[in-house]
């Protein structure tokens, strides 16, 4: 099989039917569709049933509510296919998506692909690109970008690639890209950038990526604290840009006025972490003294 679709699903009844069309009707046959119920409370598991009545390579799998990145760990766990590519259930996707990926592969660990917004109906304007997904890292990551370099729908994965390298999504907090895919990066020694645009991304209010309350600050944090600590001990590596992206986390995190929430946040700040990603800008050692101070 040539591609696993993996499909988280909590509470999308409004979306998922739009999600479900465009993945069955992919002009590619070889691939399945992962659906992980993340304990959802309203139709969509009846919406489910619908679709694998309708769709036999279709396969629903239910869990108690566990959050995003533990219900792609789960659906990764089952995944058949050469290739994971992560559909979130409120976007859709191409109908080319799939047959247009088959022609790129070749072994690669990673493709990537342009994906476009749907409030404003714009993409990033991608060219194609070869080399290791360190350089392409350090080369985009901290590009201003329609869709945020970090979202792991504008990719796929080889699925072998994930597995050798232990690679699966940190439970427990939001954000979960921001600390997947920097990790990903480092160890992907074959990546394609094509500059097709395959991937649909709806803004929602409400979405994890617009939701800014304190486990969203919170998580912010954690992934800055264990990255630093991770990619510390990672010698021969070009750290400059993961560093100020890291930065970047923290400095999300302490953006409002709130004293008690900030108060709270220091708490949770490894400040050694901190200080150890922020020495890269005059600017970012100002910030770390000032958010340390609570100024």
């Amino acid at each position: 099989m040539k591609f696993s679709v993996v499909i988280p699903v909590y509470n999308v009844e409004q979306y998922l039917d739009q999600c479900l069309e465009s993945l069955i009707e992919q002009d590619f046959m070889d691939y399945e569709v992962i659906c992980v119920n993340d304990g959802s409370t309203d139709h969509s598991r009846g919406i489910l049933e619908d679709w694998c009545a309708k769709f036999p390579p279709m396969k629903v799998i239910d869990r108690e509510n566990g959050g995003l990145s533990a219900a792609r760990n789960t659906g990764l766990e089952v995944a058949q296919g050469e290739y994971v590519v992560f559909v979130d259930s409120d976007d859709w996707v191409e109908p080319t998506m799939l047959s247009r990926l088959a022609d790129e592969t070749q072994g690669e660990d990673m493709i990537c692909f342009a994906c476009r917004r749907t409030d404003n109906g714009k993409a990033d304007l991608l060219e194609v690109e070869q080399g290791n997904g360190w350089d392409y890292y350090n080369h985009h990551a901290l590009e201003a970008r329609i869709v945020p370099f970090v979202c792991v729908w504008q990719r796929c994965y080889r699925r072998a690639f994930l597995l050798e390298n232990e690679l699966s999504f940190r439970e427990g907090i939001l954000h979960e890209d921001n600390e997947f895919t920097p990790r990903v990066c480092l160890k992907a020694k074959t990546i394609k950038v094509i500059p097709d645009v395959l991937y649909n991304y709806r803004v929602r209010p409400g979405s994890i990526m617009t939701t800014r309350g304190l486990r969203s600050k919170e998580s912010l944090v954690i992934i800055g604290n264990e990255l630093s600590d991770f990619f510390a001990n990672k010698m021969g590596i070009y750290k400059t840009t993961v560093y100020r992206a890291l930065t970047q986390c923290y400095q999300m995190a302490f953006l409002n006025n709130n004293k008690e929430e900030n108060c709270h946040l220091r708490q949770v700040v490894d400040w050694k972490a901190y200080r150890r990603v922020s020495r890269t800008k005059l600017r970012h050692r100002w910030n770390f003294y000032r958010n340390r101070l609570g100024l």
